[in-house]
């Protein structure tokens, strides 16, 4: 968190986009004003209100979905699992993660995700340093988390 103090401290320096200064890409369906604004910076919108099992902190989740920079490219899609806040570090980014906790099986969500969220000011491949990401998320199916080792 002190990293992301510093870097919007630096004003101009700054290289993380701003959410609400983002004019996103139509094909996207993103509007702003319909969605929620969590305390984090995340905004989510439920598209499809699922009716199986709850999403939840320490469940495995397994899902469909797609990956857009704010002007509608494409950098992934496809279907992805992993154990929700995994402590060991190998589930998702920080915003993938907290915008799908309480989605149900079968529902369908948009999340707008801010840098601070997500890749921060690390590039990755087709992803530039700053970025705000935009995910079309769905939850396939819900299991528990495997057993913990003895």
């Amino acid at each position: 968190m002190a990293v992301a103090g510093a870097l919007v401290a630096c004003g101009d320096d700054n290289p993380f986009q701003v959410i609400e200064d983002i004019e996103f890409a139509a094909s996207l369906g993103v509007d702003l004003s319909q969605m929620e604004m969590r305390a984090n910076g995340l905004y989510v919108q439920d598209l499809t209100v699922g009716m199986g099992d709850e999403v939840l902190a320490d469940s495995t989740g397994y899902f469909t979905y797609a990956g857009y920079l704010s002007d509608g490219t494409l950098f992934g899609s496809g279907e992805f699992s992993f154990v929700i806040a995994d402590t060991a570090g190998l589930g998702a980014i920080e915003g993938f993660e907290a915008g799908v906790i309480g989605m149900m099986e079968d529902g369908r969500r948009l999340l707008v995700i801010p840098p601070e969220l997500g890749y921060g000011d690390v590039p990755r491949s087709g992803i530039p340093a700053g970025s705000v990401l935009v995910f079309d998320v769905m939850v396939d199916s819900v299991g528990a988390s495997p057993a913990a080792p003895n």
